[in-house]
C-alpha cells in the first residue's frame, strides 16, 4: 500500500486533473461540447460552465486541503453528479454529455474513494 506521501500526491495530481478541467469548461464550453457531446444544445451551454464552476470549487479545495473529509465529501458530490446523468444516457441529444461527464465523475468517485479507504487503513495501524 502506498505511504501517506503517495497518497497525498495522487490526490493532489487527480485534484489539479479536476481544477484543470473545470477550468476548460469554464474557458471553451463550446469547443468541449462540440468534441465530446456535438448533439448537445448550445443554448445549454451554460450548464457547462455551471459544472465547470462547480469542478474548480471542488477540486480546489481539495487540492488546498488534501484531507480526509474533503476527499470523501468531494467523492460524496461526484458520485451524485453521476448519479445524476443516469437518467440522461440513452438520450440522442444528451447522452453524449451525460455519459462523458457522468464516466468522469464516476471515476473520481471510484479513485478518491479508493484513496480515502487507503488513507483509513493507515491510520488505523
Amino acid at each position: 500500500m502506498a505511504d501517506d506521501g503517495t497518497r497525498r500526491r495522487l490526490t493532489r495530481l487527480l485534484a489539479g486533473l479536476g481544477v484543470a478541467y473545470g477550468i476548460a469548461l469554464l474557458g471553451r464550453p463550446r469547443e468541449i461540447v462540440g468534441a465530446v457531446a456535438p448533439a448537445f444544445p448550445m443554448e445549454r451551454v451554460w450548464l457547462v460552465r455551471v459544472l465547470g464552476a462547480r469542478l474548480v470549487a471542488q477540486h480546489g479545495a481539495v487540492l488546498a486541503v488534501p484531507n480526509r473529509t474533503l476527499i470523501h465529501l468531494s467523492s460524496a458530490v461526484d458520485a451524485l453528479h453521476a448519479a445524476s446523468m443516469l437518467p440522461f444516457v440513452a438520450s440522442p441529444r444528451d447522452g453524449g454529455a451525460a455519459r462523458v461527464s457522468g464516466g468522469i465523475a464516476a471515476a473520481y468517485t471510484a479513485a478518491y474513494a479508493a484513496i480515502a479507504a487507503a488513507a483509513g487503513r493507515s491510520e488505523r495501524r
